[in-house]
């Protein structure tokens, strides 16, 4: 079992930038998928992305393509978001997820469905103002 806590979040203008942190703690994190979702008040739980065990596969929600940047540490237990180029329509809560299953080769319906991820972080709050 893994423990996940997410920090970073703010407000920020809209065009501007933030990195959110996953911190891991638990045996063996390395081992683990992770994922990022966010949710809207309101809104259901909407995919971000994700990374696998090792770092090497990446996936991303076609609304962040371009401009969000997922990454891991297995050093330092860290799981990273960079955003940039945010736009108001990004503005959630931010979670970190962790899977205990490779994703790597999987279908996008696995890879983005919440139910893929066992571990959940509190979450994150990202504004962005217009």
């Amino acid at each position: 079992q893994v423990q996940l806590v997410e920090s970073g979040g703010g407000l920020v203008q809209a065009g501007g930038s933030l990195r959110l942190s996953c911190a891991a703690s638990g045996r063996t994190f390395s081992r683990y998928a992770m994922g990022w979702f966010r949710q809207a008040p309101g809104k259901e739980r909407e995919f971000v992305a994700a990374i696998s065990w090792s770092g090497g596969s990446t996936y991303y929600a076609d609304s962040v393509k371009g401009r969000f940047t997922v990454s891991r540490d297995n050093a330092k237990n860290m799981v990273y978001l960079q955003m940039n180029s945010l736009k108001p329509e990004d503005t959630a809560v931010y979670y970190c997820a962790a899977a205990p299953t490779r994703i790597t080769n999987q279908p996008m319906g696995v890879i983005r469905n919440a139910r893929t991820y066992d571990y959940w972080g509190q979450g994150t709050q990202v504004t962005v103002s217009s």
